[in-house]
């Protein structure tokens, strides 16, 4: 562990529930300068050789999650650990063992202190922020931890005929991920639109339901990565939330 603190995080006014895992889409060294001299943060950076920065102390806020929507939560900052991972575009290139090994350790015993963090709440950037954010990416290890009591995976039966959207979104908001929905930009911050005062906002983005079912298949099926509900998607959606309930 390796202290590299960040001046970038605020007290802690409720308990955590969340862990959030990002890749960096930049090399440490520009990372760690965003980081901790930015106006982002995150509790922990994890090197491709495995070392740990330790960025912000546990009991602090750090800013990585932005705007982001889990189950009933908005605004994930306050109630989650944010760990970065050092990748380029987790999409795109694989983690190394040596980092994956030393994000498993780092994430074990984070729960470990952290009881409360229930295995849905363990999450991607993607999950929390739908078509904003696309990390830790398709190529992430999520099936590893989960097999180490790391979060959940779905083991499906076999999928049976066509699925119906409305279906598969229902058993995902169950999950935790977030309605389609959209965002702007207000008062100079980005936040959730209200339609009750739509004027205010600028840029407004529209997160559809392909967008989300998207997140879910980057995380849970990355081989075929389209929008489209289909059965596969929804037997894998309906066993992570029977996981869920069990968990």
């Amino acid at each position: 562990m390796i202290d590299a603190p960040s001046n970038n995080h605020a007290p802690r006014g409720s308990p955590v529930a969340h862990l959030v895992l990002h890749h960096t889409a930049q090399p440490l060294d520009v990372s760690l300068d965003l980081l901790r001299f930015g106006r982002v943060s995150a509790h922990y950076v994890v090197d491709v050789n495995g070392d740990i920065y330790r960025l912000v102390a546990e009991d602090r806020v750090a800013w990585h999650a932005g705007l982001s929507w889990w189950g009933e939560a908005q605004g994930l900052n306050e109630s989650s650990i944010g760990v970065e991972i050092v990748n380029m575009d987790g999409n795109v290139h694989d983690y190394p063992d040596a980092q994956r090994d030393a994000v498993i350790g780092l994430c074990r015993a984070i729960l470990a202190r952290h009881p409360g963090i229930a295995a849905r709440n363990v999450v991607g950037h993607s999950d929390i922020a739908p078509k904003r954010k696309d990390d830790p990416g398709g190529r992430f290890f999520w099936r590893a931890l989960a097999s180490v009591g790391v979060g959940l995976w779905p083991v499906a039966s076999a999928a049976g005929g066509p699925a119906d959207e409305a279906d598969l979104l229902a058993v995902l908001r169950r999950i935790g991920y977030p309605p389609p929905h959209r965002y702007g930009t207000r008062a100079g911050r980005q936040a959730y639109v209200d339609n009750s005062d739509e004027s205010a906002f600028a840029d407004i983005v529209e997160v559809d339901a392909a967008d989300i079912i998207v997140a879910f298949q980057r995380r849970f099926r990355p081989a075929r990565i389209d929008g489209r509900a289909d059965a596969e998607c929804l037997a894998l959606a309906r066993a992570l939330d029977a996981a869920c309930a069990r968990a």
